[in-house]
């Protein structure tokens, strides 16, 4: 019987234990999407027990509690100590397993702090213990994370409002590891709700200067703050959006719809659309301009439980797979940045499985030989972002497209922990490519050309694909 986590874990084969160990584990982490609070890498947070670090903010853990019957008040409230609600997730854990919580707890104890401990209610006060006195340490600040889990860059997500004073502070303190801001301007395309859209163009024209009673206006402050984020060596951009959006449209529509929304008026369902899809149109050719990778995670539901949305806000477990029939949509929206010669390098993130083949049939339609891999299928994201999901994405790419062109792995995570995701993908793709050498899928004489693509995807791939 093999040894849970042992140095061999997800390493089914010789040939995958070498692809790892030799290759794969070496490579820095280039974590080029997440969520990570940009005060705390600037501020170099210390935390104040494992409770904050873990569990703070963790919505993947939340709804794994919930699920096993635990109150709220142990996941999110403010009137229980941070050893009550550890206590509790202690109790969920065994409850997980076959869950990837399962794994990641104990991968992220064991990498973080050096336990080999099974968490549990038995073990719970003393892996509480320990690891709040490690915490304490210098080297478990948030910088001393980033350094442990030997990051060379990572690029935060932020509004196009954001003054990015945290990326300048951290890069002028001298820290050697990189943090850049990602654009990710959903808000300007928001126009659900009127009243919100107008407070967010009144903060857009005053952090970019520019008075705003136009369309054009609006654009001009929006380029204006683009280039300010490239000045601060944003590379990428990045759009949370339900589905893809490409509605037929006119310039003097847009202004309209701009002239209603921004004055106050609901507009109708034709007209949100045409309005995002103008917006999808605008930010693509401004990341052609500055050679800027864009991003599209799509797919998503949010906010299902209304209840617990008017309690708790966004991100806090209730969102969900969606299902949309976007196909038609993608093609057109990046066919029109296509014919105008200003398609940037892209990459596409479905959250619904069942899209793989549809996502990795669409990056064949618009590589140019520019760049390689210039369209991108993303690494398996949110509810995929695990063993089963990381497989079938990396299989769907493998068997239409190049997965040795593939720019690997992200955490998409608020937390410092998180960087044992990159271990567990690359555990995962070396099991993957290791198991086909050893069936005599791929030619053993070949293996040189096999760990190349290894520490490819693991690391070179996105160096020289974002040219950080």
């Amino acid at each position: 019987m093999k040894k849970f986590m042992d140095e061999n874990f997800l390493l089914q084969t010789e040939t995958a234990q070498e692809l790892y160990h030799n290759h794969a584990a070496k490579m820095p982490i280039i974590d080029y999407h997440c969520h990570l609070i940009p005060q705390m890498v600037a501020d170099d947070h210390k935390f104040k027990s494992l409770t904050e670090i873990w569990l703070g903010g963790d919505h993947y853990k939340w709804r794994a509690m919930r699920t096993n019957g635990v109150d709220e008040r142990y996941c999110t409230g403010k009137d229980t100590t941070d050893w009550e609600k550890f206590e509790k997730w202690a109790e969920t854990v065994p409850y997980t397993m076959r869950n990837p919580l399962y794994h990641w707890t104990h991968l992220e104890l064991k990498t973080a702090f050096g336990i080999d401990k099974i968490l549990n209610p038995k073990t719970a006060r003393e892996i509480y213990d320990e690891c709040n006195e490690k915490l304490a340490r210098p080297e478990y600040s948030a910088r001393g994370m980033m350094r442990r889990y030997h990051v060379e860059t990572v690029c935060t997500t932020d509004d196009p409002v954001d003054t990015l004073e945290y990326h300048i502070k951290t890069r002028e303190s001298g820290f050697e590891i990189k943090m850049l801001p990602t654009w990710r301007p959903d808000k300007a395309m928001a126009v659900e709700v009127p009243s919100e859209y107008r407070a967010y163009i009144e903060k857009l024209a005053a952090v970019s200067g520019i008075a705003i009673s136009t369309f054009d206006d609006m654009i001009a402050a929006l380029r204006k703050r683009h280039e300010f984020f490239a000045e601060q060596g944003c590379k990428l951009s990045d759009h949370g959006i339900e589905e893809f959006y490409a509605e037929d449209y006119t310039d003097a529509e847009i202004k309209a719809i701009f002239n209603k929304v921004y004055g106050g008026k609901q507009l109708t369902q034709e007209e949100i659309l045409k309005f995002k899809s103008a917006m999808l149109i605008i930010f693509g050719e401004m990341d052609w301009e500055t050679g800027w990778t864009q991003q599209f995670h799509y797919g998503a539901i949010r906010n299902n439980n209304s209840k617990m949305f008017k309690l708790l806000g966004p991100d806090t477990g209730f969102d969900s797979i969606g299902e949309f029939t976007t196909a038609k949509a993608m093609a057109k929206y990046l066919d029109r940045l296509n014919s105008n010669g200003k398609l940037t390098k892209t990459i596409l993130y479905n959250l619904n499985p069942c899209a793989n083949e549809v996502i990795a049939t669409m990056l064949g339609n618009f590589q140019d030989g520019t760049v390689a891999g210039k369209i991108q299928f993303g690494s398996g994201w949110w509810f995929l972002d695990q063993k089963d999901g990381m497989e079938k994405q990396m299989n769907a790419l493998s068997v239409l497209g190049l997965l040795s062109r593939f720019v690997g792995m992200l955490t998409d995570s608020r937390s410092f922990l998180s960087y044992p995701r990159h271990e567990y993908f690359r555990r995962t793709l070396c099991n993957l490519v290791g198991r086909d050498v050893e069936n005599g899928e791929i030619p053993y004489s070949e293996i040189d050309r096999v760990r190349q693509m290894i520490e490819d995807i693991s690391y070179n791939n996105a160096k020289n694909f974002f040219q950080f």
